[in-house]
Order: C-alpha cells, then structure tokens, then sequence
C-alpha cells in the first residue's frame, strides 16, 4: 500500500494500509457476513444464504470510487454498500438477496467498520509504542550518570543527568501506552442496534445475535447499543491526544540539543535521512519534526472529535458523520509520531564531553543556587540571594569561574575546600540517581491487555 504523497508526513504505511479504501469496505463486508452468519445459526435466515453473502463480500471486487460517489449523496456509507452487494447476491442467487443486511442499520455498519479498523491500528501503536519502550530502557541505564545541564526557560539551570531527562520521556510515553490501551480495550465494541437502538426487527433474539457476531468479529459486545453516545471513542481521542503530547515534549528537548551551539545529541541520520536540499553539510532533526507536527495537528482533531460528541437522539446529524475522516487522520497522525520517535530511540546518540563543555561554558553561575545556600547561614537568605546576584553580574565575573568571585567576597568567608566543590556538577545532583530508578522501574509495571 502505498501512501498518498499529501499524506506523506502524516501516516506510516501500514496504518494507510488499515485506512485504505480496500480496508475499510472490506471491515463493512466482514460486518455483514458476520451478521448473516450469526442469523444463520439462530436460524433466522437460512444457510444457503449465508454462503452467497459470504462469497460476494471480497472489498477488491467493488468499484471503491463509485461507492464513494454515492456515501456522499446517502449521507452514509452504509447505503450504498448494502445495495451494492445486494445485487452482487442477487445475482448468483434471488432468494438469498433477500436476507443481506437483515436487521441492520447503516450507522450499524459504519460504527462497527470504524471499531475494526481501529482494533488493527491498536496494534500498530502499540507495537511501535514498545520499540520505544525497548529503546529507550537501556538508553535511561547507559546515560543514568551522565551530567548535563538543566534547563529552564530555556536558560542555563543546575545540572541534570541524561539518564534522568530520557526516564522523564519513557515514564510519560509507558503512562500514555497503558492510557491508549485502556481505551481502546474499551473502546473495541461491537455496534447493532437497528432502526431506533432497539433490534426490534429480530424480536427478542436481537441480543443474541449481536452477542455471536461479536464473537466472529473477536470484539467486545457491550450489551446494549451505542449509536449516539461516543464517549469510549472520545476516550481513544483523547488518549492519542495525551500521548503526541508526550511524545511532542521528547521531539522538543532532542530537537534543541541537536542545535549546532548545543551539540548534545543527534538522531539516527542512515539513509539520508535529516539532509538538506542546499546545505550538504546539515543534519535536521526530521523524525523530531514529523512527530512535533503530529502532536501540533493531533490536539485540533481531539477537540474536533469531542466536538462531534453532541448527537440528536437515536441517530445523529452531522456529528457521526464527521467521525470518520476525523478518527482516521488522529490514529494516522498518532501512529507517524509513535514511529518517528520509535526510529529516534533506537538511534538516538549523546555526546558527554559537549555537554560538559556546556557544563563547563556557565563558568559556575549555575550552582549559584548551591552557593546562596552556603551563604544563607552567615548573611541570612536575602543578603545571600542579592550577594549572589551581584557576583553573578557578566561584567563582575570577567573570565573568571562563580568560586574565584565567591573567594572576592570578604563578607563570604566560604572555607576553601568547601569553595572548590562549588562547582562540581557531581556534587549538586540532588536525587537524580532515585528519581531515575523510580521512573525506570515505573514503566515495568504489568499492562493492562485488550479484551
């Protein structure tokens, strides 16, 4: 399957394989023929006719395009799917036309199409989400001890570890997979309603019929029907929406330590990948700006879909018919970010003398907070702070390292060897060794499976 080339820094090509026309016709036939095979064994339409639905229900064998010609004029793409294989059945047998779609509604097609297209990207995500996972474990443990500076406002800060940073992206992605598998085990539900919601078409066997297709379909069948109430696809929505986020932040912090000036980090670039079209000598972080531009693209269709949760009654106007293209460019976009930062991870390289070097360039003013703290106790916190202040002024320091102007400072007084440990980045890590473990071990948890 090959990708559309306006689509192709938004999907990966097996989730435009699951999104694909093929695909989704062949999700609305599977409904059908598991509906006329649960209906068969309740022996609410005969045998034989199951046979023929079956035989005439192969996606390739459709005019996809004039299927779709006619969705837009039906407002669903139920209608013409039904009457496109009623005269396919027809033609091989009459009898058995009759008995396509028993039952059934349209939207009872299109939701449970949708559920098992979603139930195939689930597992793409989710295979995808644990390259990272395994990625980046290792990674946490190589780079656990390796300084680097901290960061805030995008300002020199007191030290960090890499393995610390890289645990903060694992812990967050390891939270955003169990969330999204959460909600799609949720999710993954069967709908059969009928007309109105209430099978009434089938009697009192309606029930059991949507249990045994269920079964056939190998998703969960909820006990009633859903048709206007979206609030366990909202939750996959949103889910994907947390989880770009994550993975957006990762993108974010490698993409700007991948900066010349920094030079702390670079990703995968094997196969071209990060060139320039002018500039040979360029490496872009490229797997970072795809997933960056998926989680700016992801929040808009969440709030899209949340959007399209207000639906009138039984059936809906407008807000389900949005679903569709909504639902597919979230999972798409989700799944293109997932793998970017997949590659990334498996990939990705840190350089240690650069970041001392960085380290290295604060000439100490980042332990000034270290250092207020020493002061604290002989001048008291506020002539501390302001003392630091002043001997942290560019123009005051003139080449010159935090110590050697703390050492100028009469009202300091700082004994000497406690002076040389001032700037010792290994000695102002406060709890990063634990913090790292714990988020390391955080993401070894058992994870809670689809149904």
């Amino acid at each position: 399957m090959s990708v559309r080339l306006i689509e192709s820094l938004a999907t990966t090509e097996p989730l435009a394989a699951v999104f694909s026309d093929v695909s989704v016709l062949q999700a609305m036939l599977d409904f059908e023929v598991a509906l006329a095979r649960a209906e068969a064994e309740l022996r609410i339409i005969p045998q034989s006719a199951v046979r023929t639905i079956a035989r005439c229900s192969r996606a390739e064998e459709y005019n996809t395009a004039a299927l779709a010609r006619e969705t837009l004029r039906a407002g669903t793409p139920g209608i013409p799917l039904v009457k496109a294989l009623r005269k396919r059945v027809q033609q091989e047998d009459a009898r058995a036309a009759d008995f396509v779609h028993w039952g059934a509604t349209s939207q009872d097609v299109a939701d449970t199409a949708l559920v098992l297209l979603l139930k195939k990207g689930a597992q793409i995500l989710d295979a995808d989400l644990a390259r990272i996972e395994k990625a980046l474990r290792p990674f946490v443990a190589k780079h656990s001890k390796a300084v680097m500076l901290g960061r805030t406002l995008l300002q020199p800060a007191p030290p960090v570890t890499m393995g610390l940073k890289a645990a903060g992206w694992l812990a967050s992605i390891r939270r955003g997979r169990v969330r999204l598998q959460r909600a799609f085990s949720e999710a993954l539900v069967l709908q059969f309603g009928g007309a109105s919601g209430t099978l009434a078409a089938l009697g009192n066997r309606g029930p059991r019929v949507a249990e045994l297709m269920a079964k056939r379909l190998r998703v969960n069948f909820s006990g009633a029907p859903w048709h206007t109430h979206r609030d366990r696809l909202a939750e996959v929505a949103c889910s994907c929406g947390i989880l770009t986020g994550s993975l957006g932040k990762m993108a974010r912090d490698i993409s700007l330590m991948m900066q010349h000036e920094v030079g702390e980090a670079s990703e995968p670039g094997e196969g071209g990948r990060g060139g320039s079209s002018t500039m040979p000598q360029k490496r872009n972080p490229i797997a970072s700006a795809i997933a960056l531009a998926a989680a700016n693209r992801v929040p808009g269709l969440t709030a899209a879909f949340l959007s399209q949760m207000v639906q009138e009654h039984e059936r809906g106007v407008g807000g389900w018919q949005a679903e569709w293209p909504t639902m597919s460019e979230l999972i798409q976009s989700t799944g293109v970010a997932i793998a970017s930062m997949a590659e990334v991870g498996e990939g990705l390289t840190v350089s240690p003398m650069r970041m001392k070097e960085n380290l290295k360039s604060t000439q100490g003013t980042i332990f000034a907070e270290k250092a207020a703290l020493l002061l604290t106790a002989k001048l008291g916190r506020e002539a501390a702070h302001e003392a630091l202040e002043r001997a942290t002024d560019p123009k005051k320091m003139r080449g010159r390292t935090l110590a050697q102007v703390l050492a100028d400072i009469p009202e300091a007084q700082i004994d000497k060897k406690l002076l040389a440990s001032v700037e010792d980045p290994e000695e102002y890590l406060g709890a990063a060794q634990v913090f790292t473990a714990r988020l390391l071990s955080s993401t070894r948890g058992r994870q809670r499976g689809r149904k």
